[in-house]
């Protein structure tokens, strides 16, 4: 269906400024890549002072950099450390040793300690004897 044209009907020319949106478009990119690039200079230029700065001296730990920190400390290899734990442990385990020399208190391997159990038996409470 065709329409004829009519002087009369037209588009509102007060509603929308073509002009002044692509206006405030073009200013609102021309804004945003200025302020790009200036925190981009901001950061060159923040980076280039930490470039030249070096390293911080803590006040507090001048001549102090042999010092041991205090107990606890972290462990730095815990892989080694739970090794070597478990390897004197096996080493008391399973060698003889003394406890205490003065008393003649000895200690014997732990595969020899139970033939030992074994073989006398384990102390028992006679028929008489009372729990705790």
């Amino acid at each position: 269906m065709d329409r004829p044209d009519d002087p009369e009907v037209r588009h509102e020319t007060s509603d929308v400024n073509i002009r002044v949106v692509l206006g405030f478009g073009l200013g609102l990119i021309v804004v945003a890549f200025v302020l790009h690039v200036g925190i981009w200079l901001l950061f060159m230029a923040f980076a280039n002072r930490e470039a030249h700065q070096g390293a911080p001296e803590f006040p507090l730990a001048v001549g102090r950099q042999s010092q041991l920190p205090p107990e606890p400390r972290l462990q730095t290899n815990p892989r080694q450390d739970l090794k070597d734990l478990r390897a004197a442990e096996d080493a008391i385990l399973d060698h003889y040793g003394w406890v205490d020399k003065s008393t003649g208190v000895v200690r014997i391997p732990i595969g020899e300690a139970m033939k030992l159990a074994v073989e006398r038996g384990l102390p028992a409470r006679s028929a008489g004897e009372k729990k705790p």
